[in-house]
């Protein structure tokens, strides 16, 4: 099978498996994170089955020197927390909890029409190529934008 036919059907999985959990609804995401309020914990399930999910493959795929569709496994270079790292975490948090979406379930939520998760896709979009075209900045990384 092709790598791409694979990263079609896992977007194809990822997508349903967020429209199963309710991560795509924003009232259900922001009542998760309304722990002051009218908190709803049900979220906390999908985050512990997501956590035993890359637990397992995790710990199989340490016994591998490659993955299967690729030639090494593609791991994070930088260490360590930094300035740029809070900053993005506090705007990313800022923004999730705000608007209930965060980039995944706002792509698949796209697909149901709402004006609003246009409007947030947008923003997002925007966000993106601020911080890709900043004064400083190399630019595109490996052709992306």
């Amino acid at each position: 099978m092709s790598r791409a036919a694979v990263a079609f059907l896992s977007g194809l999985v990822f997508g349903a498996g967020l429209i199963v959990s309710q991560m795509s609804n924003p009232a259900k995401v922001i009542g998760f994170l309304d722990i002051a309020g009218n908190w709803d914990p049900s979220l906390a399930l999908v985050m512990l089955g997501a956590l035993a999910s890359f637990g397992t493959v995790h710990w199989v795929s340490r016994a591998r020197v490659a993955p299967l569709l690729a030639a090494r496994f593609a791991l994070p270079t930088r260490e360590g927390v930094d300035r740029p790292l809070i900053v993005g975490s506090l705007i990313f948090g800022t923004g999730w909890g705000l608007s209930g979406f965060c980039p995944g379930p706002a792509v698949v939520s796209g697909t149901f029409g709402d004006w609003r998760v246009w409007l947030f896709m947008g923003a997002m979009l925007a966000g993106i190529l601020l911080y890709r075209f900043r004064p400083g900045s190399p630019g595109p990384v490996h052709g992306q934008v």
